[in-house]
């Protein structure tokens, strides 16, 4: 989902989450089939469906370790050794999170707090991925080493919803993309239904109209 500031990307990931309500309309998730009407369920309800959010911003618990992290994006999980062993699957995919696992997750760098704020939410074992500007804030060589992450993480069957500014980077990942423009989807096809300078002048800058 491209577009530029302000235009309700966002807002439409805490939407799919429950975490904020939509003044009109429903909002409808499918999954493995059947369909759900999201305005009617509560974001536990929506997480126990199989939808993860890696939210703007990362939003790590600062005063918790890497570990409790971890362990508190498994919280609705009653199996303790099932969850034992995702942690260890986290810290296979993302080693310098077991570099750091008891280490304050708010002293990691920002690109860490990235990888566990993506680890975080893997741990419920999601359907489907919320990514919302997971390249926000981070150093161009962070930015490529997130995105090889998204695409691993689609090789291993993730579905993954990412909203993003840095275009470029996302038409790269991207199998589908939306464009918002004021609040709604002014275009919705493949990477290569639109120019690329198209696209990413509409991501940017808003309308194509001169």
């Amino acid at each position: 989902l491209l577009g530029t500031n302000g235009n309700g990307k966002s807002t439409l990931m805490k939407c799919i989450m429950g975490l904020v309500r939509p003044d009109r309309g429903h909002l409808s998730l499918t999954i493995d089939g059947q369909v759900h009407d999201l305005t009617k369920l509560s974001p536990e309800m929506i997480v126990d469906l199989g939808v993860a959010l890696v939210p703007e911003n990362r939003l790590v618990f600062p005063g918790m370790s890497v570990l409790e992290n971890l362990l508190a994006g498994a919280y609705q999980r009653g199996d303790k050794k099932t969850v034992a062993e995702d942690v260890e699957r986290m810290f296979g995919r993302f080693p310098r999170l077991r570099e750091r696992a008891a280490q304050l997750a708010g002293t990691l760098s920002g690109g860490e707090q990235q990888m566990l704020a993506v680890a975080r939410a893997l741990m419920s074992r999601p359907k489907l991925l919320l990514m919302d500007e997971p390249s926000f804030g981070l150093a161009p060589l962070v930015v490529e080493e997130i995105f090889r992450i998204v695409a691993d993480l689609h090789k291993d069957g993730a579905t993954i919803f990412l909203v993003e500014q840095n275009a470029h980077m996302a038409l790269e990942v991207a199998h589908h993309f939306y464009l918002i423009e004021q609040g709604r989807i002014s275009f919705s096809g493949t990477p290569g239904a639109l120019a690329e300078d198209e696209v990413i002048r509409r991501a940017y800058l808003g309308s194509s109209k001169a």
